[in-house]
Order: structure tokens, then C-alpha cells, then sequence
């Protein structure tokens, strides 16, 4: 029989609290439990003595039994100590899952798509950037051709207007 230490609901909608139960792991949350050990209300402040209150005796005796405590009362276990020992009564350490936060296959593809149109953008507006300046430098040429030409026609005129008055 596998044996949790974990928290079983009570109280009224929208108003939780809890009992710290040690039951079969088979049972359902708010269903049949061997004994109850301490209390949990979340609506109570953070540094208030009634938050959480465990018979720490009866849950190191339970863990000595091989009752396993879930996450939430393994991180209530390891603040309570007993008279004469050092260590508390379970010791929790937080877990690590680098996973988690993890894209899934989807959203992954979904950034790579995006990341594929931003660097076409980004080529398109480099070829527009080169088109524009190439059309800017070749209306610089025909300007200057046709700046050379108009020099070139005065002189011309005046040629020819000589020619006239002669």
C-alpha cells in the first residue's frame, strides 16, 4: 500500500482550507484517509501561526513508515523541527525541470517561420535600399549628361548666332 502525505480540501466554495491527511495513494483527494495530522489555511497571513499547523511527531513517524509527502507538505515538513534535533523533519529541496519552459513543436515552428519572413523582409528592403540608390545614381548620371549637353549647346548658339550676325 503506498502511502502520500498530502492535503485533502475542506471548506466552502471559494473560502479553502485543508487537512493534512496521510492516505493511500489509491484514494481519492477529499476521500477515505488513515489519519489526519495537521491543517493547512491559505487564507490566513504568511507568518501566521494557524496558516499551518502539523503534529511534526506524527508525520516523522509516517515517513519513517515509508508515507511519501507530496510536493506542498514536503515544503511545509522541512520548516518544522522536533524538540532535540537539528534537522527538520523532511528535507525538500525545489525541482529543477529545465524542460518546462520549453516551447512546444508547434509554437517552435511557429518562431522559426517568423524568423524566416523577418530575414526576407529584411533582404527585400536591402535590394529596395540598392534599387533606389542605383536609380539615384543613374539619375545623377543623365542629369549630369544632360548638364554637359546644355554646356555644350550655349556654346553652340553662340556659334551660330555669330554666324547670323556676320
Amino acid at each position: 500500500m503506498a502511502l502520500k502525505i498530502r492535503l485533502a480540501r475542506g471548506g466552502s466554495k471559494k473560502r479553502p482550507f485543508y487537512s493534512v491527511v496521510v492516505a493511500d495513494s489509491r484514494m481519492p483527494r477529499d476521500g477515505r484517509f488513515i489519519e489526519k495530522i495537521g491543517t493547512y489555511d491559505p487564507r490566513q497571513p504568511k507568518d501566521s501561526e494557524n496558516r499551518v499547523k502539523i503534529d511534526g511527531q506524527k508525520a516523522a513517524d509516517w515517513i519513517k513508515k515509508g508515507a511519501k509527502p507530496t510536493d506542498r507538505v514536503a515544503r511545509f515538513l522541512s520548516n518544522i523541527t522536533l524538540e532535540g534535533e537539528k534537522a527538520p523533519v523532511y528535507a525538500w529541496a525545489a525541482g529543477n525541470n529545465p524542460q518546462k519552459g520549453e516551447p512546444g513543436a508547434k509554437a517552435k515552428e511557429r518562431i522559426e517561420e517568423k524568423a524566416e519572413k523577418e530575414a526576407a523582409r529584411k533582404e527585400a528592403e536591402k535590394e529596395a535600399k540598392a534599387a533606389a540608390k542605383a536609380e539615384k545614381e543613374a539619375a545623377k548620371a543623365a542629369a549630369a549628361e544632360a548638364e554637359a549637353a546644355a554646356e555644350e549647346a550655349p556654346a553652340e548658339e553662340a556659334a551660330a548666332e555669330e554666324e547670323k550676325s556676320e
